[in-house]
């Protein structure tokens, strides 16, 4: 076995039971960052829900304006070259417990009109608007949702740390301490029980020394 590999002196002693107080730190710790990470992830899973209800609604709502502004126009497509590319995203990061989440961020910028008004109408406007938004809840959703994978990610290694502390490196230090302390109490009954003998031996000796 493991334990008895250890040889039972009174430093190992110090040195297994110091271990043993590591790895129980180690394991709280570990417990504490998986249940703040759990609690951040189940409000990222509500964000994300209530994100995911409002961005079908809106992106039913882009399609059709985009659909009425078809039938009124005919196709709008080449106008869409006249929309410039978005360059407003910033990516950023935060850390929570160790774990860096994505912070995506797109400042509404103010909505300016780069087609011609001549051969568009009101339809194409809409959509244009209703596109607007699908853009800003898209780069939200994306935000949260990269977020719940990284702290799934986490939480799942730290789980396994945690388990490994709990389930195998703490049992065999207690094993340890426990062989080693077992060990040392023998060898002091031992001792005590010898000491006893010599002591009786040599009071023996004195008394047939005075007869």
């Amino acid at each position: 076995m493991a334990d008895q590999q250890v040889f039972p002196t009174k430093g190992n002693l110090i040195l297994s039971k110091k271990a043993l107080q590591l790895a129980a730190l180690g394991y709280e710790l570990l417990d504490r960052k998986r249940s703040i990470l759990i609690r951040e992830l189940m409000e990222l899973v509500d964000k994300a829900g209530k994100l995911r209800g409002s961005i079908e609604d809106t992106y039913v709502n882009a399609y059709q304006a985009l659909q009425r502004a078809n039938i009124s126009m005919g196709v709008v497509m080449p106008y869409a070259s006249c929309i410039p590319v978005e360059k407003g995203l910033e990516l950023s990061s935060k850390s929570v417990m160790g774990v860096e989440l994505p912070t995506v961020s797109l400042e509404p910028a103010p909505i300016e009109v780069n087609y011609g008004f001549s051969q568009t109408n009101s339809q194409l406007d809409i959509a244009y608007l209703e596109f607007e938004k699908v853009k800003l809840i898209t780069v939200e959703l994306a935000e949260v949702e990269n977020s719940i994978y990284r702290l799934s990610v986490a939480i799942r290694k730290t789980q396994r740390r945690a388990n490994a502390l709990q389930n195998i490196i703490i049992p065999r230090n207690e094993k340890i301490v426990k062989f080693i302390t077992d060990s040392l109490e023998e060898k002091d009954r031992e001792e005590f029980s010898r000491m006893k003998v010599i002591k009786a031996q040599k009071l023996k000796k004195a008394k047939q020394g005075k007869n």
